[in-house]
């Protein structure tokens, strides 16, 4: 089978265009079998995930024990509220003795950025990166690119637009980088406050004025508010930050005709986002949760080992 450069996914910023798309065309036949009666494959059958979440994930952790499952993995999961972590255990070593049990896999999520590469230095298991800190969301934004590809056949020259926390949000950084590489415009949207001061490093347009920002884009994905956000005073109040920034019927003007709404959830409805603008036939949030499976069971299976059975067993 085709194999990934790296054996680890840590991030899209260093990822080719060439693996990104193997990823995405991988996914295709994993998206297929979704559809299927039985939906079980014995592709990773003999090999054991650990799925190591150091932060609560509901959408994120389902996706992944249920492309686990579909791909007959062994699977073991980890929770820190019943682990030795609260008895003050490290990092490394609780993952080096789950390791001593004979792993082969492991899925972090983690509130430290740098968390998965960390693992990298001290495990010999292949590690997935599902979020750390505001650092990488990697699968997230494969399946939001693979969600836009399978609706428009393709990624290069569409204009998609960001609205939200880009100072916060790891979604949005893995976004910006596998959509750049695969010849996408980006463009960026939200409070100055939630705005970093390096944001030119993104290459990005960038826009405080969510009206402007709309004018004539293919895509728009709108990030979760943090409302915890809200009481370190970067923005006044839901209310000011719905009528600058939430995406309402009023705005989809400005949209090209065949646009799409995207969320990776969970939304704040009348927030960030109207109940109009998320239920409408534009909006793809509902196929991008059923999306995220293959996509990870993409991502497992070329991260697996050579003899792994592809999608078509």
């Amino acid at each position: 089978m085709s194999r990934l450069a790296s054996r680890h996914l840590l991030g899209l910023e260093n990822v080719s265009r060439e693996d990104l798309t193997l990823i995405l065309d991988t996914t295709d036949s994993f998206r297929e079998v979704l559809d299927r009666p039985i939906k079980k494959l014995p592709t990773l059958r003999g090999v054991t995930v650990l799925n190591l979440f150091y932060e609560p994930s509901t959408r994120t952790r389902i996706s992944f024990e249920l492309a686990e499952k579909r791909l007959s993995a062994d699977t073991v999961n980890f929770t820190t509220s019943t682990s030795s972590v609260k008895k003050g255990e490290s990092l490394r070593d609780t993952v080096q003795n789950i390791e001593a049990m004979k792993i082969d896999m492991i899925v972090v999520r983690h509130s430290s950025a740098g968390a998965p590469y960390y693992l990298t230095q001290c495990t010999k298991s292949n590690v997935i990166n599902a979020g750390d800190g505001s650092h990488e969301h990697p699968t997230q934004a494969l399946l939001d690119m693979y969600t836009i590809r399978k609706k428009y056949g393709k990624l290069d020259g569409l204009r998609v637009v960001l609205i939200g926390d880009i100072k916060h949000s790891r979604v949005i950084r893995s976004n910006i980088w596998g959509l750049k590489t695969m010849g996408a415009s980006v463009a960026l949207c939200g409070p100055s406050t939630l705005i970093p001061s390096d944001v030119e490093k993104f290459g990005c347009d960038v826009y405080t004025n969510l009206d402007e920002a709309l004018e004539g884009a293919d895509v728009v994905n709108i990030m979760r508010l943090q409302l915890e956000r809200q009481q370190a005073g970067l923005f006044p109040s839901q209310r000011e930050y719905t009528n600058l920034f939430g995406m309402t019927r009023e705005r989809l003007q400005r949209l090209n005709d065949n646009y799409t709404i995207m969320h990776p959830g969970p939304m704040n409805r009348g927030v960030e986002i109207s109940s109009e603008v998320a239920d409408g036939d534009h909006s793809v949030i509902l196929p991008q949760v059923t999306n995220g499976q293959a996509v990870r069971m993409a991502v497992l299976y070329l991260l697996s080992g050579p003899e792994a059975e592809g999608p078509e067993a």
